[in-house]
This record gives structure tokens, sequence and C-alpha cells, in this order.
């Protein structure tokens, strides 16, 4: 994965930090991409420190971000790296989970934005980049979408699976870009502890241990037959 650009969002902690020193092991510069910026700084340390690779950080929160925030956002990564051969979703809120008639209205909107319509804003704005060569777009999504009780998080996981059937039909004919869906299952991070606050995460997979599920993508060729999982 050497020479590779990678986007990654949901960088700062969990799965999409895992994600990125995976890819930047793999050789690859990552782009990392959260709210929380200490957080982004220590796995830039890392990054740098463990692979002696130059990774970039990109502070952004997808609650508030615009959709000229989007366009600025990929313009920047075509100044300065002139390509981007990945993008991967990793960031998600959790929100709120109860039943729907307890729903909070505005809790609802902003779960569902954060992890649908930004993902949507973002890819839509990145793919003139990821289309001018063989590229990969991934999203992670959850089994727990059509269950009780998970609300707007359980909606947009389904709703992200639907986009990336979308995405996959629209950009098949021209063979370079591959749209992924990755569910990493039950994982020791912040968001499961908060879905789950009495379960005991002992033997629950690291991060470092579901990343390689992302790495086993990305070197997918995109000239192959491939369904979004």
């Amino acid at each position: 994965m050497a020479e590779q650009i990678i986007l990654i969002t949901g960088a700062a902690q969990g799965i999409g930090a895992s994600v990125a020193t995976a890819c930047a092991y793999a050789g690859a510069t990552v782009i990392l991409l959260d709210k929380q910026v200490p957080q982004l700084e220590a796995v830039y340390d890392e990054i740098v420190e463990q692979t002696g690779i130059i990774p970039a950080i990109y502070p952004l929160d997808l609650k508030g971000a615009t959709i000229d925030d989007y366009k600025q956002l990929a313009q920047t990564i075509s100044e300065s790296f002139g390509k981007l051969d990945a993008l991967i979703h990793c960031a998600a809120s959790l929100g709120q989970l109860a039943p729907v008639m307890n729903q909070d209205p505005k809790t609802w909107a902003e779960t569902l934005h954060i992890n649908l319509t930004a993902a949507y804003l973002l890819t839509q704005a990145c793919l003139p980049l990821l289309k001018q060569q063989a590229s990969h777009l991934i999203f992670t999504t959850d089994a727990h979408k059509h269950t009780a009780y998970w609300g707007a998080y359980g909606i947009s996981k389904a709703a992200v699976e639907a986009l990336a059937e979308q995405l996959k039909d629209e950009l098949e004919a021209e063979g370079k870009v591959i749209v992924s869906t990755i569910d990493p299952g039950d994982v020791r991070t912040a968001l499961y502890a908060r879905a789950y606050p009495a379960r005991n995460p002992e033997h629950l997979n690291l991060p470092d241990d579901v990343a390689y599920q992302y790495i086993a993508k990305l070197q997918l060729e995109t000239n192959s037959p491939v369904s979004v999982d």
C-alpha cells in the first residue's frame, strides 16, 4: 500500500484509529479526520513513531460541517496529494437507545446526520478524486439495525447499507471504485461501552483485532467481481 492516500473518519479513537495505524503499517499515507484534536495528535504521534510515515490531520466536526466544508476538504486533498485511493467511514454516533415513542427528536436528527448524511456528503465530495484511479470506498455498519430500541443509530446503519448498494450499482460499470461495507462485530470501544454499560468487555475483540478486515478490503483489485458484504 505504499504511495496510497487514505482518508479515515473517526480516526481519533477506537476502530478508526486502529484502521489508520494498520494502513500506515502497510505503507499508506493516512489522513486522520475527527473532531477530537488531542486524540488525533496522539494517533499521529504513534504512527510517526511506529512507521516513520507522516500522516495528515484534518479536524472536522461532522455534526456541524457544511457542504462547503466537505468540498474544501476534497480540494485540500487534491492540492496536497493529487489523489485519493480510499475513503473509509468509521465515525459514528450512538445517539439515544430507547423505544421509538420515547426518542428525543433532536438527538434522532443529529444521530442520522452524523452517521448517514455526513457520510453521504463526504462521499459525494470525494468521489471525483476516487474516480481518478482504482480506489476503495468502505462503510462501517452494524448488525443491530433492525432490532428494538436501537433508534436512529440502527436506522442510520440500515440506510448506510442502502447507500453503499446504490453507489456500488452506479460505479460498477466504470470499474474503478470498489464499494464495500464491513460489520466488525462486538468490539471494545467507547461506543460499545455506552451501548452495553453492564457487560464485561474482557472477552471482546480489540479495535486492532478487527483492523485486518479493512486491510483485506483494500487489497482487492478493482476489476474483480465484488459484492457489498
